[in-house]
């Protein structure tokens, strides 16, 4: 399917409105021409923990979301983006469970990658851990199964044992299950699949275990021939160098801009827009931007090289000072050579910029007028500020910026100023001709951008004040005439 050059919204099924039905009512009430690219709908499938990133399985929605009736709803007037966690499912899954009680009898067993696949005695070497990329202190965890101790493979997970078990990829049984996922995408009206965490999916010794070349490309391309088949876009979502995000446009397939975030940011603190602007010439343009996610603002491995520690603790301090919290790396090797260990600054955008109306449409602008696929988060949507009661109940840092809103809450938003000026701003983007045209980064001071998109009689001029943080669209109307729009 051809992706529409539209905006998009993220979102969970439960949070604007309490279920995938709401979801639905919500958005054809209110943002109908809005979200005209599509929708992604954070996993909305059984989970045991990381808010639906640690599924039982994709075969099923989460009943207190809704049914695949709501999904298919939905997609009858947008584009749905699901996410497919390819490297690991939950430990609670039938299939792990299964494997628990049986042991190697287990119809299941061969899904997992248990640690004699990967050494030959199957107890760890601490030189080839020294090695890996680490998202938690050791990269597996120790269960009973079948009645004996084994060792399986866990990159993600904060408890011990993990809840979420890696999945061998190398495996015919995981080939045939990831495939049968796909099927039912599309049966269920499923357009678009991120491809969530697949950089961690080739486990090979004496390298980082991270987008291992070539093989993660062989890996890939395998999923593209079953996706094309079924008439499905993928999205990797791979954090990781800028390079790698790179080297996979190269590759042929969409990638996101973890980049954007943080250069518009820097931007607007520090009211130059020097590498913002060298930034935009040279990235490229087959990409889906956004500002703001579930997680946080990338920072490292995202921008490695590209950013030095000394500025970007002066910005990570701004944003602290805001009510950010920080998501630190924890690989020593992988850290700055000074230690500067931030991974993601975790606050909402609009906080980020200290709840100024005029600088975060000004950001908002910048996103729109980048090439690629918008796409805008929800509580970025309602410009939502930290939600510093969720940490704490929850103990979760990444709950600053996933706050639930009700149906009150959205109809109290919408009244906004702020949030009317973005809506007005969207259907801008999504409406005018000459977002299908060329695309040119002009030449202005450092404390200035211009961005201008152009095709046949259609041209957009934004001009942006990194001072003022006033933003201007110049534009050529339908009668041709040359329209200042104050944003």
């Amino acid at each position: 399917m051809a992706l529409k050059n539209k905006v998009q919204l993220i979102t969970y099924p439960d949070s604007m409105g309490g279920n995938l039905k709401t979801l639905n009512e919500m958005l054809l009430k209110h943002f109908a021409d809005i979200f005209t690219g599509g929708v992604h709908i954070l996993p909305p499938f059984p989970s045991s923990g990381d808010r639906g990133f640690a599924p039982l399985t994709y075969l099923e929605i989460e009943p207190s979301f809704g049914t695949w009736e709501d999904i298919r709803a939905i997609g009858d007037n947008f584009d749905v983006l699901v996410d497919l966690m390819v490297n690991h499912i939950s430990k609670q899954s039938p299939y792990f469970q299964d494997f628990l009680t049986k042991g190697r009898a287990s119809e299941h067993a061969d899904l997992f990658l248990t640690l004699d696949k990967v050494w030959e005695d199957g107890e760890p070497v601490q030189e080839d851990i020294d090695k890996m990329f680490l998202r938690r202190a050791l990269p597996y965890s120790t269960f009973n199964i079948g009645g004996k101790e084994e060792k399986v493979w866990t990159t993600f997970g904060k408890t011990d044992p993990s809840e979420q078990i890696d999945l061998d990829i190398h495996s015919p049984k995981t080939q045939r299950l990831l495939r049968s996922f796909f099927e039912n995408f599309k049966k269920q009206n499923v357009k678009i699949v991120r491809l969530d965490a697949v950089g961690y999916v080739i486990k090979k010794l004496g390298t980082s275990c991270f987008f291992v070349e070539p093989e993660i490309y062989e890996f890939l391309d395998g999923i593209k021939e079953l996706a094309d088949s079924l008439d499905i876009e993928l999205l990797p979502e791979v954090h990781a160098h800028y390079s790698t995000q790179f080297k996979l446009a190269e590759h042929g397939f969409w990638i996101y801009d973890f980049i954007l975030p943080y250069r518009i940011l820097e931007a607007l603190v520090t009211k130059d827009a020097s590498e913002l602007r060298a930034y935009l010439k040279v990235r490229p343009h087959k990409q889906f931007t956004m500002l703001d996610c579930h997680d946080g603002i990338p920072v490292k491995p995202d921008l490695d090289d590209l950013i030095d520690s000394e500025s970007a603790r002066r910005l990570v301090d701004v944003c602290v000072e805001r009510g950010a919290n920080l998501s630190l790396i924890l690989s020593d090797e992988h850290k700055a050579e000074d230690g500067f260990d931030v991974h993601q600054i975790r606050c909402t955008y609009y906080s980020a910029l200290g709840e100024d109306d005029d600088a975060y449409l000004a950001a908002r602008a910048i996103q729109l007028f980048t090439p690629g696929i918008p796409q805008v988060y929800y509580t970025g949507l309602l410009a939502g500020a930290n939600d510093t009661d969720r940490v704490k109940l929850t103990g979760e840092g990444r709950e600053i910026n996933r706050h639930n809103y009700t149906i009150e809450e959205i109809d109290r938003a919408l009244e906004k100023k702020v949030v009317q000026r973005l809506l007005k701003l969207i259907r801008f983007r999504n409406t005018y001709a000459a977002f299908d045209g060329e695309f040119r980064v002009l030449e202005s001071p450092g404390s200035g951008i211009q961005l201008v998109w152009s095709k046949d009689d259609t041209r957009c001029l934004l001009k942006v004040n990194l001072n003022t943080s006033e933003s201007v669209i110049e534009y050529v109307d339908a009668d041709g005439r040359l329209v200042d729009y104050r944003i």
